[in-house]
């Protein structure tokens, strides 16, 4: 019997394993180039992950990064060349095209921070967990013997 590998399922998304939604996010197909630009998801720490996009060639003035209910939306949109600049290449390796890329976030998920270094894009998200979803402790408490009742009278404790 062959094992099931679940790695390109969970490549998108973060902070969370709802099977279903993975999987209807997965299987859906949008016709969209799902290879650009190559990005990296970093766990930092327990509560902390990093989203990298290789986005050569861009300024940070030509990306955007939104959210909105729980997708994290980061966009790329290259500026025109100016009137008069005509450039002709030999070979033009570094791609430099219109992109979105989607991440699902779980609720519990937040983008904190997002910042653009060496060609590299980096959002910031941290796991911020509610009080009322966290574990407490239940202390438990002696038993309170019941006084008996009989034929709808209380008897007296002996």
């Amino acid at each position: 019997m062959r094992a099931s590998d679940f790695a390109p399922l969970l490549r998108s998304s973060i902070g969370f394993e709802n099977l279903n939604r993975l999987v209807d996010f997965a299987t859906r197909v949008d016709g969209a180039d799902n290879a650009y630009p190559p990005y990296n998801i970093e766990k930092v720490s327990e509560d902390e992950y990093r989203v990298s996009l290789a986005v050569a060639g861009f300024s940070a003035d030509e990306l955007d990064v939104t959210t909105q209910e729980n997708t994290l939306i980061i966009t790329g949109r290259g500026k025109e060349e100016a009137s008069g600049q005509t450039r002709t290449f030999l070979h033009r390796g570094i791609a430099k095209r219109a992109f979105e890329r989607r991440f699902q976030l779980a609720d519990t998920i937040k983008v904190t921070n997002a910042s653009y270094a060496d060609g590299l894009l980096n959002v910031e998200l941290v796991r911020v967990v509610p009080e009322h979803k966290k574990p407490r402790k239940i202390e438990i408490a002696a038993a309170v013997p019941a006084a008996s009742v009989i034929e709808g009278q209380r008897l007296a404790a002996e």
